[in-house]
């Protein structure tokens, strides 16, 4: 891989520790260069304890200097469904034609920042959250749908990571 940059927005709290070192693990072994934002005032806390300092403010992201964005689920994401800022980031990415990611609760933020349009996935317990945005809920671990990639829950990570990459790297 030469030369990709993919921006991972993690919550400051509980986020998905298993889809984050999933994904972190993926991008590292074909040299994605890894950029994390938050609104974290110091470090992000996953949901069993794990660390991790951010290198972006949320306001401080300009779409411009990453191949692809990454929203980390975790239940800490729900905090962010309403979050304009990230709204405008995404819709940014999208605008790009950038490869998109959102996995277990993240989805319901490309759903309300109008991205999502026919049929997506996300985290069972968020279906409900998904369908008043008017999108399809589909019980299945992935869905690809032009660049913008939807994922069920940790256990859908790999395959979730596998069609991320595929995005980034041949688009």
């Amino acid at each position: 891989m030469v030369s990709k940059s993919v921006l991972l927005i993690l919550p400051a709290q509980n986020f998905n520790e298993e889809e984050y070192l999933i994904i972190i693990d993926a991008l590292e072994r074909v040299c994605v260069k890894i950029f994390i934002a938050s609104d974290s005032y110091s470090l992000c806390i996953g949901s069993q304890g794990l660390k991790v300092k951010h290198d972006v403010q949320l306001y401080n992201i300009h779409e411009s200097n990453f191949n692809g964005l990454i929203l980390v689920g975790g239940s800490g994401t729900r905090e962010y469904w309403n979050n304009s800022l990230i709204r405008t980031v995404v819709q940014k990415f999208a605008h790009s034609k950038k490869a998109i990611g959102a996995i277990c609760s993240a989805p319901i933020i490309l759903a309300r920042a109008g991205l999502l349009t026919g049929s997506a996935t996300c985290f069972p317990d968020d279906k409900p959250a998904l369908e008043k945005e008017g999108i399809s809920y589909i019980d299945t671990s992935v869905v690809n749908q032009k660049k913008i990639i939807t994922a069920q829950n940790p256990a859908a990570t790999p395959e979730f990571i596998k069609t991320f990459l595929y995005e980034l790297i041949n688009n």
